[in-house]
């Protein structure tokens, strides 16, 4: 029910745009309305958008690493530069195992915990959820 009703609202946003907004919308859909397809498809996007940030993120530290930051006064300067590794590198790696750790326990032990209970019911377009109200 949630799903439904947030991938209507989000996706209508979309028919603002003047001349091709309603086209769009209804890319956006696979269809006339919101269903199954509108639901699968942005479950994969937010799949497979991480990984997508992820490889980029890659390619973005692999070229910095090979070419170097921007040096606009053109001095070289080689006695105030830090390595990356291990200084950097480490500090980026605990990071992420700070973030990654409570994510994936809250994910595996316990993944309705922040999820509202009207996702668990189904998808009905003639009725919306009743604490939804329009502002």
């Amino acid at each position: 029910q949630m799903s439904f009703w947030g991938a209507t609202v989000i996706t209508n946003l979309f028919s603002a745009i003047p001349y091709i907004g309603q086209t769009l919308v209804e890319w956006a859909w696979g269809g006339f309305s919101v269903d199954n397809p509108t639901l699968t498809r942005f479950f994969a996007l937010h799949f497979l958008l991480p990984f997508g940030i992820a490889g980029l993120t890659f390619i973005h530290l692999t070229f910095l690493h090979e070419t170097g930051s921007n040096n606009p006064l053109g001095i070289p300067s080689n006695c105030d530069k830090i390595p990356f590794h291990p200084y950097f590198s480490t500090k980026d790696i605990l990071g992420f195992l700070l973030m990654i750790t409570p994510l994936l326990t809250l994910a595996m032990f316990s993944p309705n915990l922040l999820g509202d209970p009207e996702n668990f019911t189904p998808a009905n377009p003639l009725v919306t959820p009743p604490h939804i109200k329009p502002e």
